[in-house]
């Protein structure tokens, strides 16, 4: 059996129920959220590591998916959301057209404040050459959030993180990326089969 690098976005928070951009914010999973997580954590099979972003809505998904399986949660840093700056909690329309055209041009653009995708990208790339080894014996799942799964993914392709913008992720979906071979290869993506039965109100 192919073991892989799984990539689970969290389960929903409030903000992303009405479409707010949420980087580090820090609210908890909302009640459709929670049982996202369970849903999760009974579709996952026991991996043989378990990693978190430090965020709480990330947590909360992890803490669901070790109390199924019995696997520590490891909190690593690098896999945090992207921060948005002054952007954090606001609706899309806050950044005029101008603001998300030199966004979208240029992955080296800081909006507001917060952090480029050639950032998360970074941090991201490094994580993930960290766990191939791992991942290629045993399956390691990872709970984060969009801009680092896409930075993930972006890194399984051999792409640059404009890709980043094709992209769309949705709550609680999972990704896989085997690692076994000489280079990453991208088995699944926004995978939601776990939770399309589980209300989200």
């Amino acid at each position: 059996m192919t073991r892989v690098l799984v990539l689970v976005r969290h389960g929903q928070t409030a903000a992303n129920r009405h479409g707010l951009l949420l980087g580090r914010a820090d609210p908890p999973l909302c009640d459709g959220g929670r049982e996202q997580a369970e849903a999760l954590a009974r579709a996952l099979p026991a991996p043989a590591r378990l990693v978190s972003s430090p965020l709480l809505r990330a947590r909360e998904t992890a803490d669901a998916l070790a109390a199924a399986s019995g696997t520590v949660v490891e909190v690593d840093p690098r896999w945090v959301e992207m921060d948005y700056g002054d952007l954090d909690g606001c609706p899309a329309s806050a950044l005029d057209a101008a603001g998300w055209r030199a966004w979208r041009d240029d992955p080296a653009h800081v909006p507001a404040g917060g952090e480029s995708l050639a950032a998360v990208g970074v941090r991201v790339r490094a994580a993930c050459r960290e766990l191939a080894g791992a991942a290629a014996e045993g399956d390691v799942v990872v709970v984060t959030h969009v801009s680092p799964i896409k930075a993930a993914i972006a890194w399984a392709l051999g792409v640059g993180d404009e890709v980043a913008w094709r992209m769309w992720v949705a709550d609680a979906a999972v990704c896989r990326i085997d690692t076994a071979g000489p280079t990453p290869r991208l088995v699944a993506f926004n995978d939601v089969t776990a939770h399309a039965v589980a209300p989200v109100p």
